[in-house]
């Protein structure tokens, strides 16, 4: 099983090395020691502690029925129209979704550069690639 330094945890995480630090010294991330010694997770841990983090981060509210499981609170950071299309584009923490919609769409919805909305995310094609 992998392990990781605190360095590629707090990448992996989208956080600063002394905030994983501080997780593990406040026992919430729990870290071993390796033959070197120094400070590592091993990777089921570091998995399960970043779904556990992920878990609410994004909710859908309970009111509103849905298929998708992938919801992203971000803000709108820039709209790109033509006559028929927009293109959206969202910063979510360190991630940046690109969604083409109507632009009919976009006008109802009211979408602007600075809105506060939730992306959902619902594919057949998810590509995964080792680093």
């Amino acid at each position: 099983m992998p392990s990781y330094s605190i360095g590629q945890a707090a990448r992996l995480l989208g956080v600063s090395s002394e905030t994983v630090r501080r997780w593990a010294d406040g026992g919430r991330l729990r870290m071993e020691r390796d033959g070197s010694g120094n400070r590592v997770v091993d990777g089921a841990s570091l998995a399960a502690f970043a779904q556990e983090r992920g878990a609410g981060l994004h909710a859908v509210p309970e009111d509103v029925p849905t298929s998708v499981r992938n919801s992203f609170a971000g803000i709108v950071t820039a709209i790109r129209f033509d006559d028929v299309i927009a293109q959206v584009e969202v910063q979510s923490g360190p991630h940046r979704l690109v969604s083409l919609v109507t632009r009919e769409a976009v006008e109802e919805l009211g979408l602007e550069v600075g809105v506060t909305v939730t992306a959902r995310v619902k594919s057949t094609n998810v590509h995964v690639d080792l680093p």
